[in-house]
C-alpha cells in the first residue's frame, strides 16, 4: 500500500496493519539514538505498515509522553496515532495537550479513560479522572467543531477548528452479562459523542471479537473496527491471566496452552507468533478494517508475523476462527453461535438474554431503599413532573429573598439524607439518577459518570475492592426494563464550580450538568 494517512487508509476498504510502540520510564542515554525511535522509523519505512500507535503511560506507570516519540517520527505524522488518557490530567490539561497535538499536526488520537495508577515517586499517585473516555471524545469533537470560549464581558469566541480523527476502545472480553452489556452501550455512546473508529481491548476469543461488529450492526451504528493482537510470552500471559494488566484477558484454557508451549526449547515463540498471525488472518476474513500488533520489540518480528498471516490460504481463516476461542468459564455472549462458523449470528440474539428482558429476575441490588428512591425521584426530582415545578418556585423565591436560614436547613436535610442513603460526597452536581442511585464518587474508583471503564474483572472493580458500579446499575435498571437505554444521551461533564453546594438547589435552579447546553453529534454512517 502507499504511505497515505491513517485516516485515508482506514476508510479505504483495504485490510491494514498497525503496530504499537510503548515508551519507557526515564530518559534515553545522552548521545544515543533511542532504539524506540529506530523501531518506529523501521516500521514506518515498510509500505505494509499503515500506522504506528504510541501509548500514554499504560498500566498506570509514569513514562515518556507519546508526543516525545511522535516528534521524532514527525515526517510520518499522518501515520501516527497518539493515545490520550484521563488519569493524569484534568480537562484543561487534556485540552492543552490536544491543542499541542493539533498544532504539531498529530491529528489521530485514541481517547481512553486510562489505567488506575499503580505507582509513583514517594508513594502511589492520586489519579485525576476529571473526564473519562466519553467526555474526552465529546471535548475533542467540540474542538473539531470550533470550541466556544467565553471572554470577559460576555463575548463568545470560536477557536480555530481542529481536525482530530478520534478513536475509542471497547472491551468485549467480559464474562458476565451485567459487565459486558454496559461495555457495548458505552461504545454506542462514544460513537454518538464523536468517535470515528474503534479498537478492541486484548483477548483471545474470536467469537467475542466478532461480536463487536455484530453489536454495531444490531445497534445500527457504524465505524471501522481494528482487531487488537498482542504477541504473548509466558511472563505477560501470566500477568494477563492473573488480571494484573486491567482489561487484558488470558483464560484458563489459553494459559494451559501457554504453559505447554513455553516449556519447549523456543519458549513458545513459534506458537505465540503463529497465534498472532492466525488472529490477523481472521480479522481480515471477518471484514475488520485492520489488525494492530503489540508486544514486539523488533521490526523484523512485526513483519514476519504479517508475512506469515498473508501466507495462509483464502479460507483458512475460517478454521482459525473456530480454533482461537479461549473464553472464560460460563462466558456470556450477546449473540447465539452459528454452528457453521462457530461465531455469533446477528439474526439470533441470545435467547436467555431476550427472555430475561421480558421477565427479569429481581436481583439483590433492587433493595427496598432503591425502590423508594425511584419513587421519591419521580415525585420530586423529575423535571416537569410531580412536585418539581412547585419546588422550582420555592427555591427561586428563597434564593431571591436571600432566606439563608431556610436554604441552610434544606441543605442540611439534603446532606444528611444523601450521605446516609448513598455515601454522598457533596459534589453539588449530582449524577445519581444516571447511575441507578449509586454515587460515582463513592462507588467507582474512577468516578465515572458515562459508563464503565474497561478494567473490571468478573464484575469487580479494576482495583478489586468493590463490585463495579456499572454492573450494579445494570442489574437495577434491567429489572425495570431500562438497561438498554442506561447510557443514552450526551456526555456528562461534572461542574466543579458546584463543589460543596446544594445539588437540590442546583437542579431546581438549572445550574447543574442536566441543564448545560451540549451539542449532540451522530456517528458517521
Amino acid at each position: 500500500m502507499n504511505a497515505t494517512s491513517f485516516r485515508e487508509a482506514l476508510t479505504s476498504g483495504r485490510f491494514l496493519y498497525g503496530a504499537e510502540l510503548v515508551t519507557t520510564r526515564g530518559i534515553p542515554e545522552p548521545g544515543d539514538r533511542p532504539k524506540l525511535v529506530e523501531l518506529g522509523d523501521q516500521l514506518l519505512a515498510d509500505p505494509r505498515m499503515a500506522w504506528v500507535s504510541i501509548t500514554d503511560n499504560p498500566g498506570g506507570n509514569p513514562m515518556l509522553p507519546p508526543d516525545w516519540l511522535a516528534s521524532r517520527l514527525v515526517e510520518q505524522r499522518e501515520r501516527i496515532v497518539v493515545h490520550l488518557t484521563c488519569k493524569d490530567l484534568n480537562r484543561n490539561g487534556l485540552e492543552s495537550v490536544a491543542s499541542r497535538y493539533a498544532a504539531e499536526g498529530f491529528d489521530n488520537i485514541l481517547a481512553l479513560t486510562g489505567d488506575y495508577p499503580v505507582t509513583g515517586y514517594g508513594g502511589l499517585a492520586r489519579p485525576v479522572f476529571d473526564l473519562d473516555s466519553v467526555s474526552l471524545i465529546a471535548l475533542l469533537k467540540a474542538m473539531n467543531d470550533g470550541l466556544e470560549v467565553s471572554r470577559p464581558g460576555g463575548k463568545v469566541d470560536h477557536l480555530p477548528k481542529t481536525n482530530f480523527y478520534i478513536g475509542c476502545a471497547v472491551s468485549p472480553f467480559k464474562r458476565q452479562e451485567r459487565e459486558l452489556m454496559p461495555q457495548y452501550f458505552k461504545l454506542a455512546r462514544k460513537l454518538h459523542c464523536g468517535a470515528q473508529w474503534i479498537i478492541s481491548q486484548l483477548g483471545y476469543d474470536m467469537r467475542k471479537f466478532y461480536e463487536i461488529k455484530l453489536f454495531l450492526q444490531w445497534a445500527q451504528v457504524s465505524a471501522p473496527v481494528i482487531g487488537n493482537v498482542y504477541v504473548l510470552n509466558k511472563t505477560v500471559a501470566k500477568m494477563f491471566h492473573e488480571n494484573k494488566i486491567p482489561g487484558c484477558v488470558v483464560s484458563n484454557k489459553l494459559y494451559e496452552q501457554v504453559e505447554k508451549y513455553a516449556a519447549g526449547p523456543d519458549k513458545g515463540r513459534a506458537f505465540f507468533q503463529e497465534l498472532a498471525a492466525k488472529q490477523l488472518a481472521v480479522f481480515k476474513g471477518l471484514g475488520f478494517a485492520a489488525g494492530y500488533l503489540g508486544g514486539i520489540s523488533k521490526a523484523e518480528t512485526f513483519l514476519k508475523i504479517i508475512e506469515q498471516s498473508e501466507s495462509y490460504g483464502a479460507n483458512e481463516w475460517k478454521e482459525f476462527a473456530k480454533e482461537i476461542q479461549y473464553p472464560k468459564e460460563n462466558e456470556f455472549y450477546l449473540f447465539e453461535a452459528d454452528p457453521a462458523t462457530g461465531l455469533g449470528d446477528v439474526t439470533q440474539l441470545n435467547r436467555e438474554y431476550q427472555e430475561s428482558l421480558k421477565n427479569p429476575p429481581k436481583p439483590a441490588e433492587v433493595t427496598v431503599g432503591y425502590q423508594l428512591t425511584r419513587k421519591i425521584h419521580e415525585a420530586a426530582f423529575t423535571p416537569g413532573k410531580g412536585a418539581f415545578p412547585a419546588l422550582e418556585k420555592v427555591y427561586a423565591r428563597l434564593e431571591k429573598d436571600g432566606d439563608n436560614l431556610a436554604l441552610r436547613a434544606l441543605n442540611t436535610i439534603e446532606k444528611v439524607s444523601k450521605e446516609m442513603s448513598f455515601g454522598c460526597k457533596d459534589c453539588g452536581d449530582c449524577s445519581l439518577p444516571e447511575t441507578a442511585y449509586l454515587c460515582p464518587r463513592k462507588a467507582c474508583s474512577k468516578t465515572g459518570r458515562n459508563g464503565p471503564c474497561g478494567g473490571s474483572n468478573d464484575g469487580r472493580c479494576e482495583l478489586d475492592n468493590k463490585d463495579c458500579l456499572w454492573a450494579r446499575a445494570y442489574d437495577r435498571l434491567k429489572y425495570y426494563g431500562e438497561s438498554e437505554h442506561m447510557l443514552d444521551g450526551p456526555a456528562v461533564f461534572y461542574n466543579a464550580t458546584l463543589e460543596g453546594t446544594s445539588s437540590w438547589a442546583n437542579l431546581y435552579r438549572g445550574r447543574d450538568h442536566h441543564h448545560a447546553p451540549q451539542p449532540e453529534s451522530k456517528p458517521k454512517e
